[in-house]
């Protein structure tokens, strides 16, 4: 598997990096956000990347990769809210939101080692910019799952739609890094 395994690692590194010091920052604000309110977010990162990717003139010094950085640790703060639900007030230090951290990247990580595998490393033959259309379409079906209250009738949640999103962001930034 071409050392798939050691740069995932090393992607999920630098943004566990930039989620713990942000944590120093601002505590666990973000705990008291909706599951809707990070899914925008997350759609506004994967709405940036797509204009960078298409056009020629940027306006912000900030490029692809951190948003994709951006998109992985929103979407870990997605999953930890699935897990804990929503609170009033930040709840969290430093240590337990790493360890939830942690336990949600372990799971993901495993789902793409098993797709991976299925799949045969099929996402080394994509662009980068299919990679975000993906994204994107996960996105609009995390959208759609949430305006239905949730329920599916023969599709996965949404934990699973945030969890492929992740893995894409992880698959886009080894690209970007080669």
């Amino acid at each position: 598997m071409q050392n798939t395994s050691e740069q995932y690692d090393a992607v999920i590194k630098e943004c566990r990096e930039l989620f713990q010091k942000k944590m120093k920052d601002y505590g666990s604000a973000w705990r008291i956000l909706r599951l809707p309110s990070l899914t925008d977010q997350i759609y506004i990162k994967a709405q940036r990347i797509r204009g960078l990717q298409e056009n020629d003139v940027r306006k912000v010094d900030e490029g692809e990769k951190s948003e994709f950085i951006g998109i992985i640790n929103y979407a870990i703060m997605a999953l930890v809210q699935i897990e804990k639900g929503i609170v009033e007030q930040p709840d969290l230090d430093v240590a337990e939101a790493v360890e939830l951290y942690n336990k949600h990247i372990t799971i993901t990580k495993t789902l793409m080692e098993n797709k991976n595998h299925d799949y045969g490393e099929a996402w080394r033959e994509m662009r980068v910019s299919s990679l975000t259309d993906l994204i994107l379409q996960k996105l609009l079906r995390v959208k759609q799952i949430e305006d239905n209250k949730g329920k599916t009738l023969v599709s996965e949640g949404i934990d699973a739609n945030y969890q492929d999103i992740i893995n894409y962001s992880v698959f886009a930034l080894i690209h970007l890094n080669e």
